[in-house]
C-alpha cells in the first residue's frame, strides 16, 4: 500500500530485520492487557510469527519509521473456518498495536487497508476470531460491521499455532460490497 498522506501512515510486509521489534511488541502487548484483566495468549508462537515474515503475510503499519501496529493476512484458514473456507475471504490473524500509539485507532487502518485490499482481489469477506468469552472485543469488531457466525473450539494440531490451539473462538465475518 501506498503512503496514505492523510495519516502519514505507510502499510508494507515486516521483514526478517523486524523480527526482534516484532517479539518485543507481542510481549508487551501480552503484558499489557493482562495487567489491565484482559485475557491474553498462553504464549506466543515464534517460530509462526517467523513463518508470518517469510511467507509475507505479516504486515507492519508505519509512521515515521516507527511500527504503530502488526497484524497478519491468510488466505485461507480451513482448520479454524472449515467448509465456509471457499477461497473468497481473507483472514486477519495476530493484530498487535504498540502500546506507545495506544488509542489512535489502529483496527481502524487495518480494516480500511483490508477492505481496499478485498475490492482490488475480487474477495467477498474479510473474516477474524478472538476469544468467545471476550465479549468486549467481539463488541468492538461488530461495531466496524463484522457478524458474529459462531464459536468454535480449535483443534489441538500442529498447523495452528500455539496460541489458537484448543481454544474457544467467536469466529467473525465482514461481508465486503465490490
Amino acid at each position: 500500500m501506498e503512503l496514505n498522506r492523510a495519516n502519514d501512515i505507510e502499510i508494507i510486509h515486516t521483514a526478517r530485520e523486524d523480527l526482534e521489534t516484532v517479539f518485543l511488541l507481542f510481549k508487551q502487548v501480552t503484558l499489557a492487557q493482562a495487567k489491565d484483566g484482559y485475557k491474553v495468549w498462553r504464549s506466543v508462537d515464534k517460530e509462526a510469527l517467523e513463518r508470518d515474515v517469510e511467507k509475507r503475510c505479516q504486515y507492519k503499519i508505519l509512521r515515521g519509521g516507527r511500527i504503530l501496529c502488526l497484524f497478519s493476512v491468510l488466505s485461507s484458514d480451513p482448520f479454524i473456518w472449515r467448509s465456509r473456507e471457499n477461497g473468497d475471504a481473507i483472514y486477519l490473524h495476530r493484530i498487535v498495536a504498540n502500546p506507545d500509539f495506544k488509542g489512535q485507532k489502529q483496527f481502524e487502518k487495518v480494516l480500511a487497508w483490508a477492505i481496499q485490499y478485498a475490492h482490488q482481489n475480487g474477495i467477498k469477506f474479510i473474516r477474524m476470531d478472538t476469544w468467545a468469552d471476550n465479549e468486549k472485543l467481539i463488541g468492538y469488531y461488530k461495531s466496524f460491521g463484522f457478524e458474529f457466525i459462531e464459536n468454535y473450539k480449535t483443534p489441538d494440531i500442529p498447523e495452528l499455532p500455539m496460541q489458537n490451539r484448543n481454544l474457544d473462538h467467536a469466529l467473525l465475518e465482514l461481508k465486503v460490497i465490490n
